[in-house]
């Protein structure tokens, strides 16, 4: 059993890692060999239609669901799953970060960039038999920019949407978005609701019963419980879905979810986050590490004291050992980094110009011209965020920092970030495209309300960066924001994270036992090619 780390477990670690290579050599090496791959191939007589699967989702996180109409749940995109199988996708991303069509077939930017061109696939229904056409597709992109969800969109101006064909939609804005088509993965847009079951049934009683055109329709919701979905026989793709039925059950957290799988209750866990975790998972079931497109980023409040001085921040990066902390707590699983991208996403940068590395001595001195240094250092309450955030906490006070703890679930952790009185953050800065999702502009740029940067020469390359569709530009312009906020000591990037999916023996698809880059958090599984033959 894996416990959250006491602060005197934490230093006593940390300090015999520095003493012994020996040790952190055979820590290393076994934490690589339990946490790469899967533990076992899946079934090779190749997947059957038929059965069923009860997957566990982590309480703290995806596991907890008010409601589930895209436009008015606010944990969207931390509802993907969920999401996915009821409503499908227009673009789903696949292996080796390949964006295909599932609901829609193709999309072309026009008017020199400026419109999207978004072409539906014909034929498709909603399960209620109605038709997900063209202008089911407005209503809801429409609908959707009054959306809570920070799943939603940004523009920096409103769009112009339209349908100019029965199966074909127009987004048009005053600025080139070429991050968009890939910003749809755990986006709202994403998710294309029944407007004739919306209109026909209210919001309220949508959103505990909601009507798609996914794998899979509603057959019982207990929100933050129990989600129960049966095969839509309305699916546009013959054959599939595989399963018969899908279960969604909320579980307290890795070592619950352990127990249950052992016990037979359920045959798979998405988003398993606790490196220490994994033998004991890969004993029995496949456990699938998941390319990581995301790094831990520590945010720091510009805005307000202590890091609104320059040297302040400074310290942060010099008290910081990333290293050291990835050994401990990950047995080097992840490579260190020094950027807001990740190995398995674009424009990868592992080295920045200009990064301040760790240096105690430095970091002291810093301290000391600054009369002392005392925050709060906070995080999502997830046994492995906690367990980093205690560790951090450790490096920070050995270069005589006083720091204490704060932890959120996801509602409280925003609320702390739109109050903004937050000082330090222990978040993730990362997705597939730097521009999408809870990539690099959501944690940096002045328009989010989750960023503790405001600074017109940041946005200016950020947006500069989503606003052309010339790859290597794109590029370019990332590898001067990463340099910019090294240089103005903006938050340090430590390394790379990612979850493990697992699943029993004989269970198989994309996502969940093969990998599939992360789009947020967790990679988007394809739940219409699941199989249970177990």
């Amino acid at each position: 059993m894996i416990l959250k780390m006491s602060r005197r477990r934490t230093t006593r670690r940390l300090s015999a890692l520095r003493v012994s290579s020996v040790i952190v050599a055979a820590a290393t090496v076994a934490a690589m060999a339990a946490g790469c791959g899967s533990s076992s191939p899946s079934s090779s007589s190749g997947p059957k239609s038929g059965g069923s699967l009860t997957v566990l989702e982590g309480s703290s996180f995806a596991g907890a669901w008010p409601g589930l109409d895209p436009a008015t749940d606010t944990d969207g995109a931390a509802n993907m799953s969920y999401m996915d199988s009821i409503f499908g996708e227009l673009f789903e991303l696949t292996a080796g970060g390949k964006t295909t069509g599932d609901l829609a077939t193709s999309y072309q930017f026009t008017n020199s960039g400026k419109t999207v061109v978004v072409n539906i696939r014909p034929g498709v229904k909603f399960s209620d038999g109605t038709p997900l056409n063209a202008a089911a597709v407005v209503y809801n992109w429409n609908r959707d920019l009054q959306a809570t969800c920070t799943c939603k969109p940004v523009f920096l101006s409103p769009p112009k949407i339209s349908a100019t064909g029965p199966y074909q939609v127009t987004l048009t804005l005053n600025y080139v978005d070429a991050p968009f088509i890939n910003a749809l993965q755990g986006s709202v847009f994403n998710w294309i609701a029944s407007p004739t079951a919306i209109q026909k049934m209210g919001e309220k009683a949508f959103a505990l019963a909601p009507v798609g055109a996914g794998p899979f329709t509603v057959v019982k919701d207990v929100p933050d419980s129990e989600l129960v979905l049966k095969k839509n026989p309305h699916y546009w793709q013959k054959g599939l879905p595989y399963l018969s039925s899908l279960t969604f059950k909320s579980v307290a957290g890795d070592e619950q979810a352990l127990t249950a799988m052992e016990a037979g209750s359920a045959q798979a866990y998405e988003g398993m986050s606790t490196p220490q975790l994994v033998s004991g998972f890969k004993a029995k079931f496949q456990t699938t590490a998941e390319p990581s497109t995301s790094p831990y980023d520590i945010q720091l409040n510009t805005k307000i004291a202590p890091f609104n001085n320059i040297k302040a921040r400074e310290a942060i990066y010099y008290a910081t050992d990333a290293a050291l902390l990835d050994k401990s707590l990950f047995g080097d699983t992840y490579p260190v980094g020094e950027s807001f991208t990740a190995p398995a996403g674009l424009f990868y940068e592992q080295n920045v110009p200009g990064y301040i590395t760790y240096d105690l001595n430095k970091a002291k001195q810093l301290v000391s011209q600054l009369g002392g240094l005392s925050f709060q250092l906070g995080t999502i309450s997830v046994p492995t965020a906690t367990e980093m955030d205690d560790a951090i906490q450790t490096e920070w006070q050995a270069a005589g920092m006083h720091v204490t703890l704060a932890s959120w679930d996801l509602t409280g952790l925003i609320g702390a970030f739109t109050g903004g009185k937050w000082q330090s953050m222990l978040q993730t800065a990362g997705a597939y495209d730097p521009g999408t999702g809870v990539g690099v502009c959501f944690r940096f740029c002045s328009t989010s309300p989750f960023t503790g940067v405001w600074d017109t020469h940041l946005n200016n390359l950020l947006i500069g960066a989503a606003a052309t569709t010339n790859q290597a530009t794109r590029k370019s312009l990332y590898d001067q924001a990463a340099a910019y906020i090294a240089q103005n000591a903006y938050g340090p990037f430590p390394f790379p994270i990612a979850g493990y999916n697992i699943a029993a023996k004989g269970v198989s698809g994309p996502g969940l036992t093969s990998p599939l880059p992360v789009t947020d958090v967790n990679p988007e599984i394809l739940w219409q090619y699941v199989s249970n033959n177990g």
